[in-house]
């Protein structure tokens, strides 16, 4: 089926106005630990986090662009009605978790519409087994990875400090929790902006205006601008779930979380898996707090985050699925 050059245009605004969303609703996972700790205030938060998320291409590939763009479904069923449903089930899910203040995954949003766009289409068989294999595991370890790199660098620290005052220690830490947030977020931007880059490359390719070989530079370029615009806007019902309703958290707890969130996205990124930066980060923020005492986490908030977790992907496909048909009637 042919595709018009206006209809490329189309879906790569919808495209962009997701990630935006992606950063407006996952800016809480860049600022929350650095607002809630006062290190920061939240303008200027919003604003360095903005920054480093633009600035993300400059570190890292493509790796996970081609995952999500090659690896998740089966580019011969690739059609814009399908681009088109899975770009409105992820935004309607971002939309519905951040009316309500839930911080889910951008991330899984966005492959849950892929999935249930092309099996609205083809059915199960059109997914790539491979790649949804590798991000569903990614679904399980990188919070664990983002929890247990969090307890270490907390037992780390009370070790290497235990003769500080703590008064001098959060002086220390309110400083450093600038370096760890600036990491942090250009994780974020590192690996959330490649999964819009991936749909684009995705409609690229399937409109004959790409090739599967090469990522044009201004997808790259437009798709992290897009990120930091959102993080600049930011998403400020989920800033309080984050930063304050699961654990408090202290300048060295926030150090800690935002640095082992950190270094759970460099790896992730350098693989080419598009895990979820929202997982890693209350991972690591449950860590932090689990280093302290058990009871220093509000196991509730962080059960009902963990519910929303496990709908992600299914009530973005179901949306996406819908939005398929619809699409298929009318545009």
């Amino acid at each position: 089926m042919s595709i018009t050059f206006e209809v490329v245009v189309f879906l790569v605004a919808v495209a962009l106005v997701f990630d935006f969303f992606n950063g407006f609703h996952d800016a809480a996972n860049s600022i929350a630990t650095i607002v809630s700790t006062g290190a920061m205030s939240p303008r200027w938060a919003v604003a360095w986090a903005a920054f480093f998320n633009f600035v993300a291409f400059l570190v890292f590939g493509a790796a996970v662009a081609s995952t999500v763009g090659k690896g998740i479904i089966d580019l011969s069923i690739v059609d814009h009605h399908v681009v088109f449903g899975a770009l409105c089930g992820a935004i309607a899910w971002n939309l519905i978790t951040w009316y309500y203040g839930i911080p889910s995954s951008s991330s899984h949003a966005l492959v849950g519409g892929l999935c249930g766009a092309a099996i609205a289409k083809g059915g199960v068989h059109t997914l790539v087994p491979a790649g949804v294999i590798k991000t569903s595991i990614a679904i399980v370890l990188s919070p664990l990875f983002g929890f247990v790199l969090a307890v270490a660098l907390m037992i780390a620290v009370s070790w290497i400090f235990h003769r500080s005052t703590p008064k001098r220690v959060d002086r220390w830490f309110r400083y450093l929790q600038f370096v760890s947030a600036a990491f942090y977020s250009i994780g974020h931007g590192g690996n959330d902006a490649q999964k819009t880059m991936g749909i684009i490359w995705m409609l690229m390719i399937y409109s004959q205006h790409g090739s599967p070989d090469h990522l044009p530079f201004w997808v790259v370029l437009v798709c992290q601008a897009a990120m930091g615009l959102g993080t600049l806007f930011g998403g400020w019902r989920i800033v309080k779930t984050m930063g304050m309703r699961i654990t408090k958290l202290r300048p060295v707890g926030g150090f800690c979380a935002s640095a082992s969130g950190a270094i759970t996205l460099f790896v992730a990124t350098g693989l080419g898996i598009p895990v979820s930066t929202t997982h890693t980060i209350t991972g690591s923020i449950v860590g932090v707090g689990s280093a302290r005492s058990f009871n220093a986490v509000r196991w509730g908030v962080a059960g009902n985050i963990v519910w929303a977790w496990l709908f992600t992907i299914p009530g973005s496909a179901f949306i996406a699925g819908i939005a398929w048909w619809l699409g298929t009637q009318y545009f």
